[in-house]
């Protein structure tokens, strides 16, 4: 019996993992993201929210297939190690994504301490950077269902600013003409399929958060059906809530004036709404941060919980606490968080966050197809045909030829040092077995 990996407890329903995945998907990133696509696509920036819409859709309908057969918490990793039974590609794969998600942690632990210095100066950054670690880690350790109800709450203040937008900005609506690209860099307009691609590019990193839901399957009520549902219905409602607040800001605010904002959505409600105090939208970046940060959390706790017991970490990683809360794997999330955080050398890595998010889908793209032809495989509750996989591979290939030199070397970078960790670390092939229950 003591060799037999710890169990999670189900304590998450249908609603509650909606929540959790539309929390994690919006993030922090549209706050600023819609003056860069601004600035790229010009009024037609919906376009390419739609096209991000059905790359991540995609992925999106792989990630659901392999959670109704493989409700497991290891995610991207364990989906990889199934199909192709190699270990060291496994382990690869999941440290990409538990690095896509640490990085994102610590811009996240910056990005609040800004918004909180701007309000209270005197705090120094550092003392801010540790403090917010310091709760978000505490809120996961705790256990899954507080960490639930603090992602409802900041899910719902966060949704709440991005629906006073669009409530403030409705009355624009039809104001300018939605297919213009006009903007600095393309003056006469043209609108190509080069430039959706492109700015396609751009938005679609704000559609990742959808793969976080595998990683807390073990905690799932009924994850065979809840997994899949809960993965469409999130990339669903971001992605009319994302269409609804590029349209309205173009409307609101000129594109060419939008890409040089600091704080586009900030400006748009100023010019939409004057009577609304400012600062309150200060609070809510904040719990959007908050938000990012607690779900990545959550993630690469139960990312290095999952490889634990699939003996690709060391054993002492999957071990819970009382509460039934990979307890060792969250200490060990949170003092990385707090070498990158505190070193505020984290910009490059974050523009490498892509890159690597783009290898893991692809990679599970790719899995599915394997197992889908692989003979006595079993089937799950929710199954899509071959071509979904195959253009969710070839898709997430055309993005990675399209990012830039500097973010594929720092991409390389990381991957060297996962590579070292293997082959320092020697995951046991027993273990493996006994973790993928085979």
């Amino acid at each position: 019996m003591t060799n037999q990996p710890q169990k999670l407890t189900r304590h998450i329903g249908l609603f509650a993992l909606v929540v959790y995945g539309v929390g994690d998907i919006l993030g922090a990133g549209i706050y600023a993201l819609i003056g860069k696509a601004a600035g790229e696509m010009g009024n037609a920036i919906w376009m390419a929210f739609l096209a991000s819409m059905v790359a991540a859709g995609l992925t999106g309908l792989s990630y659901a297939s392999l959670g109704s057969r493989y409700p497991r918490a290891g995610g991207a990793s364990f989906f990889t190690h199934h199909a192709f039974k190699n270990k060291f590609f496994a382990y690869v794969i999941g440290l990409a994504a538990l690095s896509s998600g640490v990085t994102s942690m610590a811009a996240g632990s910056r990005a609040f301490s800004g918004y909180f210095t701007s309000l209270v100066p005197s705090v120094p950054v550092e003392v801010v950077v540790v403090a917010f670690c310091l709760v978000v880690a505490g809120v996961v350790i705790r256990g899954i269902r507080e960490s639930m109800w603090m992602n409802m709450l900041c899910t719902g203040i966060e949704l709440s600013g991005l629906l006073l937008v669009i409530i403030v900005g409705a009355k624009f609506l039809g104001s300018v003409d939605y297919t213009s690209a006009v903007t600095i860099a393309n003056p006469s307009g043209d609108l190509t399929f080069s430039l959706i691609l492109s700015g396609a590019v751009l938005t679609f990193y704000s559609f990742v958060g959808f793969e976080d839901i595998i990683n807390v399957s073990e905690e799932v009520k009924n994850p065979e059906s809840n997994i899949p549902m809960g993965i469409l219905l999130a990339v669903l409602i971001a992605s009319i809530i994302y269409i609804a607040i590029a349209l309205v800001a173009v409307s609101v605010i000129p594109a060419v004036e939008l890409a040089t904002s600091s704080a586009p959505l900030v400006d748009v409600v100023k010019r939409a709404a004057p009577w609304f105090p400012p600062i309150v939208f200060a609070f809510i970046a904040m719990f959007a941060v908050a938000n990012t940060a607690l779900l990545n959390f959550i993630m690469g706790s139960r990312l290095i919980y999952g490889m634990a017991n699939q003996g690709l970490m060391p054993k002492v990683l999957a071990t819970l606490s009382r509460r039934r809360t990979p307890y060792v794997s969250s200490l060990a999330v949170l003092g990385v968080m707090l070498v990158l955080a505190l070193t505020g050398n984290i910009a490059s890595l974050a523009r490498a966050t892509s890159v690597l998010l783009l290898v893991c889908f692809m990679a599970v793209n790719v899995a599915l197809i394997v197992l889908k032809r692989r003979k006595h495989e079993p089937q799950g509750r929710f199954e899509i045909p071959y071509a979904v996989p195959v253009l969710g591979a070839l898709v997430c290939a055309l993005m990675l030829s399209y990012t830039k030199i500097q973010e594929l070397k720092v991409a390389g970078v990381i991957f060297t040092v996962i590579v070292i960790l293997y082959f320092v670390i020697r995951p046991n092939a027993d273990a493996i077995k006994r973790g993928l229950g085979e």
